[in-house]
């Protein structure tokens, strides 16, 4: 066995138990054997190092979460020493290497009663599956020999043909003849100390790509918005056919990560991990650095953007002119599963009647949709209605929160809705982008109102631009022209802020061209087949932020069209009043 200078012994009042140097100023252990390290001071002794035998003083800087009781998860300590120590920190081993068959032979160096230099036991991985997710059972090697008496918490679990460390014991035995305990795998303790993961060897990833990914994840996390949520990132780098989420969840981006860096055999789900992370990246510098991420160039072009997810489940709100006045209208919902369209309520009501209606409808469609479907909710506008803020509808009557926070909201344009020429248009149009990455961005700046729109009609089909943002809304004579032409080319997707600047010469820095870089930094690159999920995160942002001024997404419209999981319905190839 290698040297047991980094063996430590730790105290906290009356508590004794063990730990180990992982830094030059850095120990871990059990949190229960510093559960009072708020009151009692904590001490570190270096018992068989030279340069550190005598007593330190420490104090807790991270913990797991532990609450309290022996079952509880996070039974994890870091304590930072007053000073750092001139000696070399424990070395780790890869997690598999615990495991073994024939079993590999684990030694532990504790500080039981009346063994105040410490001592050895040896013990065994029972078997590589965690309990609740969380431990590992440890069995004695032999049937006589040192048990896991109290004292033994916190020590290092090691091996004894290398002195590489694989975990931490975290429960110790209580009787001369039990002879089993509970180590916390190296793995798992990285789960709650992002630091240690750099530590431990993983294939396809050193040292230094970890310390970058965790400082990066750390300035994602430290943002006002919510990013998006852990499992969902995670879903989206491993694909459809990759491993399922674990039983315990992730409680951060650090632990999606960290699952992947160290259980998910393929190196190119951390790629893609980071990249789409770099989505949610507020400040330019971070969202580079992780667009730059240095094993980028070994995922295929393919692997650089989130895996297929499953098709569209939509909800339909269509409202049109009812041929019975100008202040009539046609409402009818309907909810799509599997491309069949089940209409859920239709009636003729005045213009002030048509958001309540809609919204009990919408309430009733989701009766119709399956458990498992992906909900958008799709409103079908005259043009003129484009603008309108459906996204800030309340949702009901009882639920004051926007209808866009609670499940992703777009429009559509009924004129276009009822062209056959460009719903055909539109079809080629996203069987071309299923093939293609990244989907084109087209800016019409709010500068750019004299523009003829016939030249920009055919300009956006002869480039094939995918996306068009505008940096004001379609309400000013030029924005409306120019909007329209962008729907006559055929372009699946519009984003425009709902308010803001009216257009005009000499807009080279107003709001709309602040809202156009936005659009750019956080929706470049994206496959457009998702940006209903995307827009929906934003928009969760914009409704959650509490900064003095409104977040740049707060009154974000998304026109997006897909007639293959919208398919038109029959009722549209006759006049309403027919």
């Amino acid at each position: 066995m290698t040297s047991a200078a980094w063996h430590a012994r730790i105290g906290c009042g009356r508590e004794t138990g063990a730990g180990f140097l992982v830094t030059d100023c850095h120990v871990l252990t059990c949190a229960h054997v510093v559960a009072h390290g708020d009151t009692d001071a904590v001490s570190v002794t270096f018992a068989h190092g030279s340069a550190g035998a005598e007593e330190r003083t420490a104090r807790v800087v991270g913990h797991g979460g532990w609450a309290g009781r022996a079952t509880d998860p996070g039974d994890l300590a870091v304590l930072e020493l007053d000073r750092p120590v001139p000696m070399k920190p424990a070395e780790f081993a890869t997690p598999c290497d615990a495991y073994g068959d024939p079993p590999r032979r684990l030694v532990a160096y504790g500080f039981p009663k009346r063994y105040d230099e410490g001592t050895l036991a040896e013990y065994r991985a029972t078997a590589t599956q965690l309990i609740a997710g969380e431990w590992v059972q440890l069995e004695a090697w032999a049937a006589h020999g040192q048990p896991l008496a109290p004292g033994f918490s916190g020590a290092a679990v090691t091996l004894a043909d290398t002195g590489q460390v694989v975990g931490m014991v975290s429960a110790a035995a209580r009787g001369p003849d039990v002879r089993n305990g509970r180590m916390l795998p190296a793995q798992v303790m990285a789960r709650y100390w992002p630091r240690l993961g750099e530590l431990i060897p993983t294939p396809h990833f050193g040292r230094a790509d970890k310390e970058r990914l965790r400082a990066l994840i750390d300035a994602v996390s430290r943002q006002d918005a919510p990013a998006c949520p852990p499992e969902r990132l995670y879903r989206e780098a491993v694909g459809a056919l990759g491993p399922e989420l674990p039983a315990h969840g992730f409680r951060s981006l650090w632990d999606a990560a960290w699952y992947m860096l160290s259980e998910v055999p393929d190196p190119a789900a951390v790629t893609r991990f980071a990249l789409r992370l770099a989505d949610f990246a507020e400040d330019a510098p971070t969202r580079y650095a992780l667009r730059a991420w240095p094993h980028a160039d070994r995922a295929p072009a393919a692997a650089a953007r989130p895996a297929a997810r499953p098709g569209w489940s939509p909800i339909l709100v269509e409202i049109a002119p009812s041929g019975l006045g100008d202040d009539r209208f046609l409402v009818e919902v309907s909810a799509y599963t599997d491309r069949h369209r089940r209409v859920v309520g239709s009636r003729t009501l005045p213009m002030r009647g048509v958001r309540g209606y809609a919204l009990e409808r919408i309430d009733e469609a989701y009766r119709e949709l399956d458990p498992d479907a992906r909900e958008l909710i799709a409103f079908v506008l005259p043009r003129r209605w484009l603008n309108t803020d459906v996204a800030h509808w309340q949702r009901s009557a009882d639920d004051d929160s926007p209808l866009g926070s609670f499940a992703p909201v777009v429009v559509l344009d009924l004129e276009r809705r009822r062209s056959g020429g460009l719903q055909h248009k539109l079809v080629r149009k996203w069987r071309q982008l299923d093939d293609r990455r990244p989907a084109r961005l087209h800016r019409v700046g709010c500068g750019a109102l004299g523009q003829d729109p016939v030249k920009l009609t055919v300009g956006l089909r002869r480039h094939d631009a995918d996306i068009v943002g505008f940096g004001t809304p379609p309400r000013a004579d030029g924005t409306r022209r120019l909007f329209t032409a962008s729907l006559n080319a055929a372009v699946p997707v519009l984003l425009w802020p709902r308010s803001g600047c009216r257009g005009g010469p000499a807009h080279e820095d107003c709001r709309g061209a602040e809202f156009l870089d936005r659009l750019a930094e956080h929706l470049a690159d994206l496959p457009p087949s998702e940006l209903p999920s995307y827009v929906h995160e934003l928009r969760e942002a914009a409704y959650a932020s509490d900064g003095p001024e409104p977040h740049w997404a707060h009154d974000l419209a998304l026109l997006w069209e897909d007639p293959r999981c919208l398919p038109d319905p029959v009722a549209y190839q006759h006049s309403p009043v027919g």
